[in-house]
């Protein structure tokens, strides 16, 4: 005997989207607690791509030409696979790896051989999820009841989804590291004068600075200690410090490699002109603070409409309709 079709909200089925809501709360709630026990020195890491930074400079002043680059190449057998599988098809780019390892270094992901994975991530990731997804709508009755247009359209966003898929995980990895740097760099300007008024050298200033605040912002204090690094074995110290500014996708980064560059190379005072830029970055945090604060009465409506004011007419009115309700039964 057939059953009868549940409930529907939109043309979508209330089971099945209380099903999947469930199960996306289940996988979430295991991935929190396999977060919570499985909690790491986040600086182990960080030490040892900065290790790995400083022998590849070592390597690349000490070594012979052919030396170099047997040890700054180091073979990957899956990224050879992919580049040329990418470069059979003819669809591997000399720009489009330059801003694929851009991005990996802003999101703090040091290996460059990441960038072909991205590229091969955007040919390969819309077939393999939008291949299943394109058989289900068209090739099954699962969305039988679909009109035409939300069947190409589930497709479609599926597609597209898998292609941006790549793109959207480093963005969203780029905005979290940007927004921790932008944090620190207030603090970190105000010890770089310290130690500029102290005598020490640029070198040992972003040392010091990036031992200070290491825990505090690790990202911040893992930049600092990659440009003192560079700073002690590149031979060209304005290419450390625009090295810095593409590994931060901050323009208030960019401003102090601008003020580092040009102390370099004018003999300007150094502590004078960060103390400006410091006092500049903390009344943009004070800004962006009161934003917020602005902000939050208007992004508040949308809660208290939909969550307390319905929960307030329950408990106010239901009781005077259960009352009424036996008045009138009792009438």
């Amino acid at each position: 005997m057939p059953t009868a079709p549940g409930p529907t909200l939109l043309g979508f089925d209330i089971y099945l989207v209380a099903t999947l809501l469930s199960a996306v709360a289940a996988l979430a709630t295991i991935m929190a607690i396999y977060a919570a026990v499985s909690i790491r020195d986040p600086m182990a890491k960080r030490v040892k791509a900065l290790n790995d930074r400083r022998e590849q400079l070592k390597a690349g002043i000490t070594a012979s030409t052919s030396k170099r680059r047997a040890k700054l190449v180091q073979k990957n057998d899956a990224a050879d696979r992919m580049r040329d599988f990418l470069s059979s098809l003819k669809v591997l780019q000399d720009e489009q790896l330059k801003v694929a390892q851009r991005k990996l270094l802003q999101a703090g992901i040091r290996s460059k051989d990441w960038a072909v994975a991205v590229i091969f991530g955007r040919l390969v990731m819309p077939i393999v999820l939008g291949g299943p997804m394109l058989y289900w709508v068209y090739g099954t009755d699962g969305f039988a009841d679909w009109s035409p247009l939300k069947a190409y359209g589930l497709v479609a966003m599926t597609f597209i989804g898998a292609y941006k898929a790549p793109d959207l995980y480093l963005q969203n990895k780029i905005k979290k590291r940007s927004d921790a740097i932008r944090k620190g760099l207030p603090d970190a300007l105000d010890l770089l004068v310290i130690c500029a008024e102290a005598g020490l050298t640029v070198d040992a200033a972003f040392h010091r600075v990036a031992r200070e605040l290491g825990r505090a912002y690790p990202e911040l204090g893992e930049e600092f200690s990659l440009t003192a690094i560079e700073l002690g074995f590149l031979t060209d110290r304005r290419q450390a410090f625009e090295n810095l500014a593409t590994r931060v996708d901050l323009e208030a980064v960019k401003g102090v490699v601008t003020t580092m560059i040009q102390t370099e190379k004018y003999g300007t005072p150094l502590a004078s002109a960060l103390r400006v830029l410091s006092a500049e970055f903390r009344n943009e945090r004070m800004m962006r603070a009161e934003e917020k604060a602005a902000r939050l009465p208007a992004i508040m409506t949308v809660p208290l409409i939909l969550f307390i004011l319905p929960t307030l007419f329950v408990v106010i009115l239901g009781p005077a309709a259960c009352d009424i309700n036996d008045a009138l039964l009792a009438g």
